[in-house]
């Protein structure tokens, strides 16, 4: 099983809705069966899916107290792919997550204000010592821009080659459950969705075949019945923020460097 953490500390960077297009995208790939988890207390990922009529991929209910026990349930249940969406913080949870992980995909928008708020993440990811890619979101067509934030992100990590465009196709499947390959299959935006999933797919089986947690006996797994309600018991935990001190600068005034023609 291989577990696949969306994350970013800056809000709005399309976490959730590429999360939700990428478990969809590789259950229709065959790489299932697929589960998702969502630890944002925002609820956003848990919103979706209990609108969605299909029941594939399957929702998970867990809390971060619980989070390893259940992914080694998730494990024995048969499970091949989990993706975890993050709350837009650095916390001591979000450490946790990203220790659990296979690979971290970085959503960011070709933006200034994105690639400033960037170090951090990267920072957090390399002391976990984890893979990770930057996947360039809501990109604007034919932007100089583009070109230059993948440019800059690729003085920090692997920058996947497919760019998600800002298209209102994209964002508005969310709303009832679905994704643009469900409506849409043969649109850009469903292709370019497709891409980015067969980069992923191909990063993930260059990956060594590690197990970051031990089986247990008692699993406290819950597929979701569209009731699926983790905002109170993720309220619960503590949410310990994380000083990222000088590093934290440093990444950040790096990336700083980036510059906006004509602006």
């Amino acid at each position: 099983m291989r577990i696949i953490t969306v994350t970013s500390q800056k809000g709005g960077s399309g976490k959730t809705t590429l999360a939700g297009h990428m478990a969809v995208a590789a259950e229709l790939a065959g790489a299932g069966p697929v589960a998702i988890v969502d630890t944002d207390p925002q609820g956003s990922l848990s919103d979706w899916w209990n609108a969605r009529e299909a029941e594939n991929p399957a929702f998970v209910q867990t809390s971060f107290a619980t989070l390893k026990e259940d992914l080694a349930a998730l494990k024995r249940e048969g499970i091949k792919l989990v993706f975890v969406d993050t709350p837009p913080t650095i916390t001591h949870a979000n450490q946790k997550i990203i220790g659990l992980s296979d690979l971290l995909i970085v959503p960011t928008r070709p933006s200034p204000h994105d690639l400033r708020a960037v170090g951090p993440t990267i920072d957090i990811i390399e002391r976990a010592g984890k893979p990770m890619l930057f996947a360039i979101n809501c990109a604007t067509m034919r932007a100089k821009l583009t070109g230059e934030a993948a440019i800059a992100l690729s003085q920090h990590g692997t920058v996947a080659p497919t760019v998600v465009h800002n298209r209102q196709d994209f964002a508005a499947s969310m709303i009832d459950g679905r994704t643009v390959l469900e409506i849409n299959a043969k649109g850009r935006s469903a292709s370019e969705i497709n891409g980015l999933w067969g980069y992923v797919n191909s990063r993930l089986a260059r990956l060594p075949a590690t197990s970051n947690f031990k089986s247990v006996h008692h699993p406290r797994v819950h597929f979701g019945n569209k009731a699926v309600e983790q905002k109170a018991a993720d309220q619960r935990i503590e949410d310990r923020g994380v000083s990222e001190g000088q590093r934290s600068e440093a990444r950040s005034a790096q990336v700083k460097e980036f510059h906006i023609a004509n602006h």
